[in-house]
């Protein structure tokens, strides 16, 4: 069946040729020696197939009826919509040397493109384009979707182009000359390489600052550089030029992949840059809240169709970087320096993101400040960034500076009266030294010995057992669920029930002369010289009930608590030491938590 509409078409055209009657009311442009570069914008019609199915007979039948319409406000710019747009516009090539033209369609994310060429007998030559196509597919290796036309001398044709895209509905058409393409392309290498050369040569310097410095805010700068860097790298149509020429899956995800991970480094430069968890904590929390956002959103659009998650990622992009002024100007008017050259290099940013994204929903015509302006907005905003980040840091030094200065001269005050009462402490320093034996021996929270002084001071306690014949009984003590009342009450309460439960083991162990300590963490030891496992296992229940019987009192908060305590007895002559004394208990301890917490288990039986 489409064999038979294309025949139609064919003899249709040839028809209207012969007769001398025009297909369309619109006049031809004049394609001459002079004019080597034409838009096509002022002189082409549209219309919007919302369905897609219409093919080129169906379209000549509309054009014969008057069915097309000039571009509004003259843009070719018509945001995000679904279906096909096909473009007319009838041509005379004027120039005798030149029957070899380029039509290039300016907008690199163009999925399908289709241009039909229909002479004056009725024969019509199609080329097909876009990034659904190989990029080995294009007449010539250029980031633009382009087609070469042949039009002969002096003779009118029908140039049809029919463009149907998940991206943004751009499609500005330009015809070139062999000879104008190449200065163009060249100009734009010139452009995009000084673009990218200021972007490498500003990676490389802030990364030298980053090594030296070990500032963050140097990394998320720089992830922010290559993220942006990617995202301009796949809208200007070289991610599928140079990395994905063959996957057209790669050529659509990666715009709004890129576009979120530019966000991401965004967002987390501005939070770290602008200090915003110490000076606007709201700030700081929404952000991160964009943050999550962004990498939903990368994640998903994986899965998503382009045409929902690409015009979302867009229209993010606007909120996103709104709130980062906003965020900017906050801190600024709380007195942070640095943030008014940020709140600069945003407003440059902002700027040309702010266009880029307005054309990319048609709200307005593309040009050159419109198309470019990210480049050179961004560009802008990057090299202000690192002004920034350089005054960022020389601010942070000088402050330094002067608090190192301040601290020398009031070193040097105090070194003239600390010389003065140098006699009177060396008359104390004996006491002083016993005082801090004695505070090196002590746990700092609780209060009670450190471990290594309950080492050094076991050894003569097993000796002394060893000696005598009387038993050694050690305690392994916990606090059960300390992690849930931090994560609960706070570290604060944490610390207090802490020392609550050290004062409670400890007046329970008090009438037993033991040498009690903290082991680490929440866990506390103890050894009760001349206890057998029985009478150890007695002692030990007294602690559980002391220690349950003495809630914490955390200023508003009541904080229950309990331990779980594993037991082990030396017996007379035993030649274990330590280690195993504490391996015995810890598994003892073990047992008492696996078997429900607020318990006391032995490492043996206990006879009755």
């Amino acid at each position: 069946m489409g064999v038979w509409r294309t025949v139609w078409a064919t003899v249709l055209g040839g028809a209207l040729a012969l007769a001398g009657l025009p297909a369309h009311a619109q006049t031809p442009v004049e394609l001459t020696r002079a004019a080597s570069q034409v838009p096509l914008s002022p002189h082409v019609r549209y219309l919007h197939d919302p369905g897609g199915r219409m093919d080129l007979v169906d379209i000549d039948q509309r054009l014969a009826q008057g069915g097309f319409a000039p571009l509004p406000g003259g843009s070719s710019s018509f945001g995000f919509q679904a279906g096909a747009f096909w473009f007319h516009v009838p041509l005379v090539n004027r120039a005798s040397d030149q029957p070899r033209w380029l039509l290039v369609q300016q907008y690199a994310l163009s999925d399908q493109i289709d241009t039909y060429v229909r002479y004056g007998d009725g024969r019509i030559a199609h080329q097909a384009g876009g990034d659904t196509l190989p990029f080995s597919a294009r007449s010539i290796r250029y980031r633009h979707p382009n087609f070469q036309l042949d039009l002969p001398y002096d003779t009118p044709v029908d140039l049809f182009v029919r463009v149907e895209s998940q991206s943004s509905m751009q499609v500005p058409l330009v015809l070139y000359t062999p000879s104008a393409f190449a200065e163009l392309a060249r100009d734009a290498q010139f452009g995009i390489g000084l673009y990218y050369g200021i972007l490498i040569a500003l990676f490389f310097y802030n990364l030298v600052l980053w090594l030296t410095l070990r500032d963050a805010s140097y990394f998320w700068y720089l992830l922010h550089i290559s993220a942006f860097g990617l995202v301009l790298f796949t809208l200007n149509g070289l991610g599928f030029e140079y990395l994905w020429p063959n996957s057209a899956w790669l050529a659509d995800k990666s715009v709004p992949l890129s576009i979120c991970l530019a966000q991401v480094g965004m967002q987390q430069f501005a939070r770290v840059f602008l200090d915003l968890g110490t000076r606007w904590t709201l700030g700081d929390r929404v952000g991160m809240g964009f943050i999550v956002f962004f990498v939903l959103l990368g994640v998903a659009s994986i899965w998503l169709p382009y045409e929902l998650s690409t015009p979302i990622a867009a229209a993010a992009v606007f909120i996103s970087i709104t709130w980062i002024a906003i965020a900017a100007v906050v801190t600024m008017r709380r007195g942070y320096k640095p943030a008014r050259l940020f709140l600069l290099a945003w407003a440059m940013f902002l700027l040309g993101t702010g266009m880029f994204t307005a054309v990319a929903f048609g709200a307005v015509p593309k040009n050159f400040v419109t198309e470019y302006g990210v480049q050179m907005g961004s560009a802008l905003e990057m090299l202000l960034l690192s002004v920034a980040l350089s005054y960022r840091y020389a601010a942070l030094r000088t402050e330094n500076e002067r608090i190192v200065r301040e601290a020398k001269l009031q070193l040097e005050h105090k070194v003239e009266q600390r010389t003065s009462e140098l006699r009177s402490a060396l008359a104390q320093l004996g006491d002083a030294h016993a005082r801090l034996r004695e505070t090196s021996q002590r746990d700092g929270l609780t209060g009670l010995h450190t471990r290594k002084y309950f080492h050094e001071a076991f050894e003569p306690l097993l000796e002394q057992s060893r000696h005598t014949g009387r038993p050694l009984a050690v305690l392994m003590i916990d606090l059960d669920h300390f992690k849930a009342i931090n994560d609960r009450y706070g570290h604060l309460a944490g610390d207090e029930c802490l020392r609550a439960a050290a004062h409670a083991i400890g007046q329970a162990l008090r009438p037993h002369q033991a040498l009690l300590a903290r082991f680490g963490g929440e866990e506390f030891v103890a050894a009760l010289p001349g206890a057998d496992l029985a009478r150890a296992a007695q002692i030990a229940e007294q602690v559980r009930a002391a220690v349950a019987g003495a809630p914490c009192d955390c200023g508003e908060q009541v904080v229950s608590m309990s331990v779980s305590i594993g037991v082990h007895a030396l017996g007379a002559g035993s030649k274990d030491g330590i280690d195993v004394a504490f391996k015995q208990a810890d598994q003892a301890l073990y047992h008492a938590k696996a078997d429900g917490r607020d318990r006391v288990r032995t490492s043996g039986a206990v006879p009755a």
